[in-house]
């Protein structure tokens, strides 16, 4: 099998730049980008071919550094979206400007990216986009209902998405990981809204606190998932011969956690099926 060229965003840290280290070791060839390439001179030490790309630019900013990382090897096999942050704060507490900045990193960023970067893939009638979404894109969560809105729409972007590449030899996959011990839920990491109301302290200290407890607690080894995730896109080692599928969980906890919002799902249809269903006009048939 002949090496996969990936281009990855968000590299200077957690998965993305695991998920670099993971690829190169893989022996493919990795462009690793980050908002500032002085960040990641370690990928670059390691092969890895470095740009600047900062997924929240003005999308023809975006395309022009695109071409330029096509110009590296002549194409791009594997796009990864990897950037993205976590705001913490209650919706109310969610400003307007603060919503649109985690919306614009974790969903119009990545859709630049995509529209940047499919039309070489169409050319050559082959790839994959690879977004990371989130057990968040799952069940919402007080306190985190930004982020996970946020990988709600990465997810129905991706399965829109897979449909309209499949006949183009293009797929389209969300890997959804619970949580891993990364510092995505280190206080640099994470911001939190600018505004705090007293009236949600009740629900709201406690989530800081177990996001503060459980920083560097959490149950998945990244280095285990980045090599998954190789796995994944390259269909290589225990995914040989698999059709990836439109999204794939990452880790015990996000297993459990979809398992259970399936299973609630199940239930919900069967208590509400009559109710839900008496809607049709008499002329459809049941």
């Amino acid at each position: 099998m002949s090496p996969k060229v990936w281009l990855i965003t968000g590299t200077s840290s957690g998965f993305g730049s695991l998920l670099a280290k993971a690829a190169l070791k893989h022996g493919d060839k990795v462009i690793a980008t980050a908002r500032d390439a002085a960040k990641i001179e370690d990928l670059k030490a390691l092969g890895a071919a470095t740009l600047a790309l900062d997924v929240v630019d003005d999308e023809e900013n975006i395309k022009k550094i695109i071409a330029n990382a096509v110009s590296i090897y002549g194409r791009i096999d594997i796009l990864v979206n990897n950037a993205a942050y976590i705001l913490e704060g209650a919706v109310e507490e969610s400003s307007g400007a603060e919503v649109f900045k985690i919306f614009d990193t974790n969903v119009f960023g990545p859709l630049k990216v995509i529209r940047a970067v499919l039309p070489y893939m169409r050319e050559r009638r082959s790839g994959v986009v690879a977004n990371m979404g989130s057990v968040g894109g799952w069940r919402g969560g007080a306190g985190a209902s930004m982020y996970c809105s946020t990988k709600f729409a990465i997810a129905g972007i991706t399965e829109s998405l897979r449909p309209e590449l499949q006949s183009l030899g293009i797929d389209a996959v969300v890997i959804e990981p619970g949580y891993f011990r990364t510092n995505f839920l280190s206080p640099g990491h994470r911001t939190a809204s600018a505004i705090r109301i007293p009236d949600y302290d009740t629900v709201m200290e406690p989530l800081r606190n177990v996001f503060d407890t459980y920083d560097q607690k959490q149950p998945g080894d990244p280095e285990k998932g980045a090599q998954v995730i190789v796995e994944i896109l390259t269909k290589s080692g225990r995914v040989a011969g698999m059709t990836i599928p439109a999204r794939i969980p990452l880790g015990s906890d996000a297993v459990s956690i979809i398992d259970g919002m399936c299973h609630e799902t199940l239930k919900l249809l069967g208590e509400w099926k009559e109710i839900s269903a008496s809607t049709d006009h008499d002329d459809v048939k049941k």
